[in-house]
């Protein structure tokens, strides 16, 4: 039977497990894909916690852990057109993605170019996509300022490239040892930690034009201080209610198949690095898990699955 890595019930993570399952069998509108790499992300461990994406039922014990995945299509699921056997894609999941085999949702995946490996689009369905959605929601002029707090992270690190591609001009707020990566992605580097709105005053005394939070909480908060057009404040780290009390939104996020091609493309122009920073085999996707849930990744951390 195909292996997965799953959690049991919501908790830590003592909770979860490697466990042999059925092979899924697509339904309509998806794919079945052998796995080739899977992205790791934090809401990987925030679902595991508990954590419900809005729409989303309750879990169904044993859950694989996982969002995002590339490999080789196997099966194509009734209504689904334009994929066919033998397919490399990329996309989001609808059944966990740290397994051999996953079922991805057809209308959120993508055919991967050949110049871009299967590490690398497996990082893109969400994090790159997450960034993607929400610089375009700014929709700023070439040449304004846009503040990314949690710069150092998959999304942040996106979020940042894809702003200097598109000609504005970036602040990123990190810890100090994440400092020389910011500075590599060509935003100003501004330290985390109490004080943050005066560093980022003093970094870009003109002001910021836009906030992109992907910390919440207090750094949130500060951050949106600095902008006197509140509705240029938006966030994936906060919950809606908290961003709207700001006077920002969440992002809006688009979950289409264009979004996927638009991202991998700017991998292949050179404009998006998805900075793999490190890979796991399947046999080791707890320590995959724990590189990201401490903290301190830098860039992306992937879960390569052998054919």
């Amino acid at each position: 039977m195909p292996k997965a890595y799953v959690y049991t019930r919501h908790g830590g993570p003592e909770t979860e497990a490697f466990a042999d399952v059925d092979r899924p069998v697509p339904g309509p509108g998806e794919l079945l894909v052998a796995v080739r790499a899977a992205g790791v992300n934090p809401v990987d461990w925030k679902l595991r916690g508990g954590f419900r994406r809005p729409g989303e039922g309750d879990a169904r014990f044993p859950e694989v852990l996982g969002s995002e995945a590339a490999g080789v299509v196997e099966e194509v699921g009734e209504g689904v057109s334009g994929f066919a056997v033998g397919d490399a894609v990329f996309g989001n999941t609808s059944g966990g993605a740290f397994a051999q085999y996953a079922l991805l949702t057809a209308s959120v995946t993508a055919h991967k170019p050949a110049a871009l490996s299967f590490a690398d689009a497996a990082t893109l369905p969400v994090a790159a996509a997450t960034a993607y959605d929400g610089v375009r929601q700014l929709d700023l002029p070439e040449g304004a300022t846009l503040l990314v707090t949690g710069a150092g992270g998959g999304v942040g690190a996106a979020a940042l490239q894809i702003a200097r591609a598109w000609g504005l001009r970036v602040v990123g707020v990190a810890s100090e040892a994440k400092k020389d990566f910011v500075e590599l992605l060509g935003a100003v580097h501004v330290p985390s930690g109490p004080g943050l709105a005066e560093r980022v005053r003093a970094a870009a005394p003109e002001g910021v034009d836009a906030v992109y939070d992907l910390v919440g909480g207090e750094v949130l908060a500060e951050a949106a201080g600095l902008l006197g057009d509140r509705t240029r404040l938006i966030t994936a780290g906060a919950a809606p209610d908290t961003v709207a009390a700001l006077g920002g939104s969440r992002v809006e996020r688009a979950r289409t198949a264009a979004v996927l091609d638009e991202v991998a493309e700017l991998v292949v122009g050179g404009e998006l690095d998805p900075f793999v920073s490190r890979t796991f085999p399947l046999d080791e996707a707890g320590l995959a898990l724990r590189a990201v849930e401490d903290g301190h990744a830098r860039g992306k951390i992937v879960i390569e699955v052998s054919a």
